[in-house]
């Protein structure tokens, strides 16, 4: 089998995978999978509009759709018009931002699951790719798992042009199972070389504060805005239904699951390009709450963005935030001021925080005065007041385990400062 693009094979991968999946239970081989039966009634060819491909290793079943630039998944297109540079620094792939949009890949899998004896394959492999004319879908679908190599050859050489795999929860189930599934096979895993981007992990830093959940399915919902229709399948339903139609030869329904997949793609693409516009330029007025805007702050100065991110935290602060994030997010900005040696804005968040008592503001007044105007004076009083805050009953034990014994130790080198000032006076 020929394995273009620069692929690499890293052969000590082999044991350490397959030990682990054999840990959770999972049979690395389909040779206990049943076959459907023969004379089937409702073939896939009948139920999904589709047809078959022809690989050395066999026949699989494609259902390909072409879908232009212009089509709108919710309120966004599928396209990759925003710079992931942003993107791709979090991702720690830098490379991926030199990558054109036909060189990314959107992958998702549907299989057997993990639970059971039947064994563990992927029986459906969902992939989008952006191509001239539009972003070209195909899903490759077993029909029996003897198919399996088919679908390895044919997946391989659809990804061929590609260099970045977007996925959602990739990095911990899809990548990992279909990695098992070249190795039982004995080829290499096409994509060990490929840039990488979970949009999960990205999705659960956006979005961990304002949604309760970070489904793609909701993420589909509430950030999209994309609803599907009734003819979608749950996801928990799947591996069950393809056992059955293995048993009766139905494909009937199988036509859900592909729906399923094939929204989970469209969807997965949109978002990669909602994200993308978000990260680009978050000011520019896409971004409608003011909890995203936070969160999209923390990420900037986590990677080093420190101007970006002072920018972009003090307009959260202008758009209503809820009381507790309102606290952290000065709190944060403050000492992001404070780095880049913009005390006048430190000083005017701290004097804010001070007066809501924030014990941390208070100790920051305290160190300034101290350290800065040499107001040792001014320091203590600071100081004296953080303690006082401490000795009220409803402040939280741990607080005063934090704070009580390096405020109480501030307090004695002051007046000991203090003293010193005066005898020298």
């Amino acid at each position: 089998m020929p394995f273009g693009n620069g692929f690499r094979y890293n052969q000590s991968l082999m044991p350490d995978l397959s030990d682990r999946l054999k840990a959770l239970g999972v049979k690395l081989g389909t040779e206990q999978l049943s076959r459907p039966k023969t004379a089937l009634k409702f073939p896939i060819e009948s139920v999904v509009e589709g047809s078959l491909t022809a690989t050395p290793h066999g026949d699989v079943f494609l259902v390909e759709a072409l879908y232009p630039h212009s089509h709108a998944q919710g309120n966004t297109t599928l396209s990759l018009s925003a710079p992931l540079d942003l993107i791709s620094v979090w991702a720690g792939e830098e490379r991926m931002a030199q990558h054109t949009p036909e060189q990314f890949a959107f992958i998702d899998t549907e299989t057997t699951g993990l639970a059971g004896g039947s064994g563990t394959f992927a029986f459906m492999v969902g992939v989008g790719r952006f191509e001239e004319q539009g972003f070209r879908l195909a899903q490759f679908f077993m029909r029996e798992p003897g198919e399996e190599p088919a679908l390895l050859h044919a997946l391989e050489h659809f990804l061929a042009p590609c260099e970045t795999i977007v996925s959602f929860n990739g990095k911990s189930y899809d990548l990992p199972l279909l990695q098992a599934r070249y190795i039982t096979n004995s080829w290499p895993f096409p994509l060990q070389q490929t840039a990488h981007l979970d949009l999960l992990h990205l999705a659960r830093r956006l979005w961990r504060q304002r949604l309760p959940s970070r489904a793609l399915s909701y993420l589909e919902e509430h950030i999209l805005e994309q609803t599907r229709s009734e003819e979608d399948t749950p996801g928990w339903m799947i591996p069950q239904m393809y056992f059955d139609y293995l048993q009766s030869g139905d494909a009937r329904p199988m036509k859900g699951i592909f729906y399923h997949n094939a929204m989970d793609i469209l969807s997965l693409a949109a978002l990669t390009n909602h994200i993308a516009h978000l990260l680009a330029d978050p000011l520019d007025g896409r971004v409608s709450h003011a909890l995203d805007l936070a969160a999209i702050g923390r990420l900037n100065e986590d990677l080093g963005y420190l101007d970006k991110a002072a920018r972009i935290l003090e307009h959260s602060l202008d758009e209503g935030l809820p009381p507790q994030t309102r606290q952290e997010v000065i709190r944060r900005l403050s000492m992001l001021q404070k780095r880049r040696g913009e005390m006048a804005l430190a000083l005017s968040l701290w004097w804010q925080a001070a007066a809501e008592r924030q014990i941390y503001a208070h100790e920051e007044l305290a160190k300034y005065y101290e350290h800065t105007e040499k107001n040792f004076p001014e320091a203590l009083r600071w100081t004296q007041s953080a303690l006082a805050l401490l000795a009220l009953p409803n402040t939280p034990f741990a607080d005063k385990l934090q704070w009580q014994a390096p405020l109480q130790h501030r307090q004695n080198r002051l007046q000991e400062k203090i003293a010193r000032q005066e005898q020298a006076e």
